[in-house]
């Protein structure tokens, strides 16, 4: 049976098990519109802005464990979409992006969407291929998945001009191995035990598949067997947390805290990450934060095989009898009184159900959340990784779209949450069963903060107008009303908890507006 370019490309997604699309198509993408009509292995799911598409694939991709596909339209459906791709980078998600493109003829006549594809993409993607002819579609989508898995997890750009998605393609193509992971040398195993042995205070700060459940049950067997301590870098794209598994803390976000959190430490032993620096550079202040008295030591790099690197450290420690330190459930009494951080934080700790997915851009009202919900139940935790604000509730439909059996918890900030609020529609139009709490301060409050910090003082009524939501205040129960989403505003700790306990109970789509 004859088929185009699109539909090759579609059944080779499907056999190379990618088998969710998130989409913002346009006229050269219709092709693989129609396409999808025929092909039942895929699930095709609409988002009303790219950056809604591309924070849900990065929100599949961490809980999948494998890579959704986008379908973005021309470059600047792309540029729309790259602040998500941003932070799915920093998160290491496999992500294979679908991007149309203009016919192969039809370019070179500068037609009004015509732009440098490649270079929007190319900041954000560790694999881009254009495919100029038909035949090279389907190989191509092939070599995209197999790319999507390299290293830890990276995004595979696919340009597709509308010609390669109409014109004839012989067949699709087989699915390409897996890309396996680099081992870690001997040698450098042996030279991270040594340090581990020498007693001189040590920590090892950890991301990436260090702290999956399996790489936090090795570092507590390490830390137990040595002594040393265990942190994580600020922002992770996926932490297992609750009771059962190893805790560890993360590096503070503030420099100066972040110092003096390392400054005790002989060593530092990097885990699946790089050194840490300062997020920003301020006026005569350090952006590297290892100390200088310490000495700086890799066990492994990203994209290296961390796990296995972890157990030849138990082995070579002699630590697999060690017990690692294991959370036990303690739940908070339900609080009362005012609606602030603390408490929101102490209310979400003691509803949370079993196997959450929380979902973290909270910014600075979400400050108490992590020690509250410690020893809450197993949980998976996602975090804003990049710094680009925006990712909350789209990676909050993509990870329950990955998930459908699990409840997620969208701890969402009001002014990141109006980049992206149309996820909410597709929240609504998908029955998605995600919860999101709502932090209205009505301001950028970690702007405020940094403002001072910089050392810009004294901010007059126009520069503090830059960093409040108000005149007039966001009414967020209308906006997600509108959305099809069901709605509450709260403002104290007794409305909020009746208003949770409720939102879980419904497998549905809900937000709870938090007045702070």
């Amino acid at each position: 049976m004859a088929q185009n370019g699109a539909q090759a490309l579609l059944q080779t997604l499907v056999d190379c098990d990618v088998d969710v699309c998130f989409t913002n198509p346009g006229t050269s993408e219709m092709h693989f519109v129609a396409a999808l009509d025929q092909q039942p292995g895929m699930r095709a799911i609409l988002g009303l802005f790219e950056g809604v598409v591309t924070g849900a694939a990065d929100g599949y991709g961490r809980m999948a464990g494998k890579p959704a596909c986008t379908l973005l339209h021309l470059g600047p459906g792309l540029a729309n979409g790259l602040a998500n791709l941003h932070n799915a980078r920093r998160a290491r998600t496999p992500i294979v992006n679908v991007v149309g493109e203009h016919a192969t003829y039809h370019r070179a006549l500068d037609a009004p969407l015509t732009s440098d594809i490649e270079g929007f993409a190319r900041p954000v993607s560790g694999w881009i291929e254009v495919s100029e002819q038909a035949e090279d579609v389907a190989r191509d989508g092939a070599r995209a998945v197999q790319a999507a898995y390299a290293g830890s997890g990276q995004i595979a750009t696919l340009i597709l001009p509308a010609d390669s998605a109409w014109n004839d393609c012989p067949e699709s193509a087989t699915p390409l191995s897996r890309p396996a992971k680099t081992k870690v040398a001997t040698a450098q195993v042996e030279a991270v035990a040594r340090v581990l042995r020498s007693g001189e205070p040590t920590v090892l700060l950890c991301n990436g598949d260090a702290v999956t459940e399996k790489g936090l049950a090795l570092l507590g067997k390490i830390a137990t067997a040595t002594g040393a301590s265990l942190m994580g870098d600020t922002f992770i794209g996926r932490i297992e947390r609750g009771v059962g598994r190893v805790e560890i803390p993360r590096l503070p976000y503030f420099a100066e805290q972040a110092e003096e959190a390392l400054q005790r430490f002989a060593h530092v032993v990097l885990v699946d990450t790089k050194a840490p620096v300062s997020f920003f550079a301020y006026p005569g202040k350090a952006s590297t934060l290892t100390p200088e008295h310490a000495g700086l030591h890799t066990l492994a790099e990203p994209g290296e095989n961390t796990l296995q690197a972890l157990a030849d450290l138990v082995d070579a420690l002699d630590a697999n009898a060690a017990v690692a330190p294991l959370t036990e459930l303690q739940r908070p009494e339900l609080p009362e009184g005012a609606l602030t951080p603390e408490s929101i934080a102490q209310s979400v700790a003691a509803l949370m159900p079993e196997q959450a997915i929380v979902v973290n851009e909270a910014a600075t009202a979400g400050f108490a959340m992590p020690g509250f919900t410690a020893c809450a139940p197993q949980h998976s935790w996602l975090d804003l990784t990049g710094g680009a604000i925006g990712m909350g509730m789209p990676a909050a439909v993509g990870a329950a779209v990955a998930c459908p059996d699990r409840p997620v918890l969208s701890l969402q900030a009001d002014g990141s949450g109006m980049y992206t609020l149309q996820a909410l529609w597709t929240q609504a139009r998908e029955n998605l069963n995600v919860t999101t709490v709502l932090f209205s301060n009505r301001k950028y409050a970690i702007l405020q903060v940094e403002f001072m910090r910089v050392g810009a003082v004294n901010p007059g009524r126009k520069a503090m107008d830059m960093m409040e939501l108000t005149r007039p205040d966001l009414d967020w129960v209308a906006l997600a009303q509108g959305m099809g989403v069901e709605a509450v505003k709260v403002e104290n700790a007794a409305a909020f908890n009746q208003a949770v306990a409720a939102a879980l109970s419904n497998n549905g789509p809900n937000l709870i507006e938090a007045v702070l």
